[in-house]
């Protein structure tokens, strides 16, 4: 995602969640490509401490829908009182937002978000699930690499020299060059290093 872009981004999200808010974009098997936790640091030790991820409605909430919800329309049962603490915290009103990719990989990127003086309005709520839709996309993996590319860099992540890999592949130095110059180009990244790892976190390679 462009920089400035993604700054301007999370500045209207913080301007709309005032109490905070946590993203988690592209989510896989387990982790996040991108996480922003601009919650109070207050609450995320208190969450953590107690372990409340497997516990908290709202994240159950996340995992198991699409689109958006306020906190006091989820009707999942919440025998911690996550979300009662969350008020205790300042927490006193959210929204869920979820979307999902209908692919083989899977990939959720959600977001929730939190005010201390009313309920979010509906185009606030709107405004919320854009944002996150749009970061969601930003973030998908290029289709464009080729197969020649995706090979360079799965040789860069093992950790093969150029030499390594021309010989590997019975072609010139120049061609290795130019297939992570073009993969570079295509990932955003200004190294190889960078493209090989970024090519991983999309499961490319």
């Amino acid at each position: 995602m462009d920089f400035m872009a993604e700054r301007f981004e999370l500045d209207d999200i913080a301007g709309l969640a005032t109490a905070g808010y946590y993203l988690a974009l592209r989510v896989g098997f387990a982790f996040p490509m991108e996480e922003v936790n601009a919650l109070p640091q207050d609450w995320v030790d208190h969450y953590t401490r107690n372990r409340f991820m497997l516990h908290d409605p709202v994240i159950r909430w996340v995992y198991a829908h699409s689109g958006a919800a306020r906190w006091s329309e989820i009707d999942i049962p919440d025998g911690r009182q996550v979300l009662k603490q969350a008020t205790d915290h300042g927490l006193r009103f959210g929204v869920a937002v979820c979307c999902f990719d209908d692919s083989s990989e899977g990939q959720r990127s959600f977001g929730t978000f939190a005010r201390s003086d009313r309920e979010f309005e509906a185009a606030e709520v709107a405004r919320l699930e854009d944002a996150v839709l749009r970061m969601h996309h930003d973030l998908a993996p290029p289709t464009s690499l080729t197969m020649a590319e995706l090979e360079a860099l799965r040789m860069v992540k093992e950790g093969m020299r150029l030499k390594q890999m021309a010989h590997a592949l019975g072609v010139s130095e120049g061609a290795i060059k130019q297939r992570l110059r073009n993969a570079k180009l295509k990932l955003g990244a200004s190294t190889g290093a960078q493209a090989a790892t970024r090519a991983s976190d999309y499961g490319l390679i």
